[in-house]
């Protein structure tokens, strides 16, 4: 069995004195967290117990019990009556900490040691805390689908509330852990994971080498008109299903407009204040935009393979990416389209995994210079313009060894797919080792038809959705299917 976490964030509706008790409370949590971040400095064997171990250790360092009535650092000093719940949180947060400072120290250690010139300043403690406060079974009680008991620390005394929940529901067959108190701005909000539990999936090497149906849903992520472009294909080479996710003009030209506006304002003021950020309203806008079509892009390429039912999702392993020379709004547009492209990665990845599929990345050389038929070198070039050449970022491609045309975003998307195939499959051998007549392994792909037309599995549900995936122009609407099919190829069809 596998599991999936996510985490349902919901908004507290309460009254205005209470906003001051989260606070309060929140304050304590950390005081007792930095109390026993202290404590494992004094005492670094605990690191190596496991975290249950730890806990009890520290709590007999820290808490007067009948068996142990006079601890050797009390907490009693820091804070009375803490609830037993409220410590263990507190404590596995300072745990979490102490273990992320010590493993970080040591690895600068071993850097240090190997003797050569080293500049690198060792990490440090944490110099203040600013946790969220973990609610503990015993810190909440009673929760509905719109309230929950929460017991807070008030300054003085701990004290229950009744606070409304608004927001997305728990589903019903997940598993329900410890909810967190979490402030955005002046309001509070409880952040609690859910945890779903399936049938793990084989590995992609399994599905991939035993079973010639499994499906296999490859993405190119783009700059230009589309976003991202999926196919869906099964391991022999079957094409079943194409979708567009446009957008990308709309949001390039939105950033590109604010980043000038922010460019101006600074030429006009000419000096920027050491340790504050200008424009922040135009930057939170820039960062919003970014951040809501990298989740709304994702969710559709996981829905998308989940409705072909695809098991393995794969893009191409972008990590070298410069942006381009120019002002410095065409400059920092690029460089957040590239980062947009590492998020939509990332947040497909955990949404697909809670959907039971796997993600993996593939070489992006000549994805999209290669046919996916014959995999030879392509022509790429523009509607109207001679099919001649290779223009990068022009719509349409044209292959002189099969003859095969279409759509270039279409064709790198088959190519990522055939790729990941490759890597489990074993290469034909050269022709002359080949004995006349016996079939040869090789990448399991669609063949070549003898005629002179594309094959029927080429052409099977060529750009069936056109997904918006972003904000499109409101004028226009939907994009029509057909001006995403490239001339050339709407005549075979």
């Amino acid at each position: 069995m596998a599991k999936a976490t996510t985490t349902i964030r919901q908004s507290l509706q309460y009254q205005p004195q209470h906003a001051a008790w989260f606070a309060t409370t929140q304050g304590l949590f950390n005081r007792v967290a930095a109390f026993y971040f202290e404590v494992i400095q004094a005492h670094e064997g605990v690191l190596v117990l496991s975290n249950k171990e730890a806990l009890s250790a520290l709590e007999i360092l820290t808490h007067a019990t009948q068996g142990h009535p006079t601890p050797l650092m009390p907490l009693s000093e820091i804070a009375e009556n803490v609830p037993a719940m409220f410590r263990r949180a507190a404590i596995n947060a300072a745990l979490g900490s102490a273990r992320s400072y010590y493993a970080h120290l040591a690895k600068w250690r071993t850097k240090k040691a190997k003797g050569k010139k080293f500049t690198e300043r060792p990490p440090v403690p944490p110099r203040s805390w600013r946790k969220s406060t973990t609610l503990y079974a015993g810190l909440w009680k009673d929760r509905r689908a719109s309230s929950i008991m929460l017991k807070l620390w008030t300054g003085t005394c701990w004290s229950w509330i009744k606070v409304r929940i608004t927001g997305r529901e728990l589903p019903a067959e997940a598993s329900l852990g410890s909810p967190q108190l979490i402030r955005h701005g002046t309001r509070w909000w409880l952040h609690s994971p859910i945890e779903k539990q399936f049938s793990s999936p084989g590995t992609i090497e399994k599905q991939v080498t035993t079973n010639a149906q499994t499906r296999i849903c490859a993405v190119d992520l783009n700059l230009n008109e589309h976003l991202a472009v999926c196919s869906v294909q099964t391991v022999e080479g079957t094409i079943l299903a194409t979708r567009f996710i446009g957008g990308g003009q709309e949001i390039a030209g939105f950033r590109k407009k604010l980043l000038g506006r922010i460019a101006r304002k600074r030429s006009k003021t000419g000096i920027i204040a050491q340790g504050e950020r200008d424009n922040v309203d135009l930057w939170r806008k820039i960062a919003n935009a970014d951040e809501d079509i990298s989740h709304l892009v994702s969710a559709r390429i996981v829905q998308f393979a989940k409705k072909h039912g695809a098991s393995i999702l794969v893009f191409e392993h972008l990590g070298k990416l410069t942006p381009h020379k120019g002002k410095y709004s065409r400059r920092g547009n690029s460089k957040r389209a590239f980062w947009m492209k590492g998020r939509i990665f990332r947040y497909a990845r955990y949404k697909a995994w809670n959907e039971g599929i796997i993600t993996s990345r593939v070489n992006p050389r000549n994805t999209s210079r290669e046919c996916a038929r014959c995999h030879g070198l392509v022509m790429r070039y523009n509607a109207a313009e001679p099919a001649s050449g290779y223009t990068p970022g022009a719509a349409l491609v044209l292959c002189p060894s099969c003859r095969m045309q279409g759509h270039a975003d279409r064709n790198a998307s088959l190519r990522i797919g055939q790729r990941l195939i490759e890597r489990y499959w074993e290469k034909p051998p050269p022709p002359h080792e080949t004995e006349r007549g016996a079939k040869a392994p090789g990448v399991a792909v669609s063949q070549d038809a003898e005629s002179n037309q594309d094959p029927s599995s080429f052409l099977a549900r060529y750009g069936n959705d056109n997904g918006h995936g972003t904000a499109q122009d409101a004028a226009s609407g939907m994009a029509d299917l057909a001006s995403d099919i490239p001339p050339q190829l709407r005549l075979l069809l």
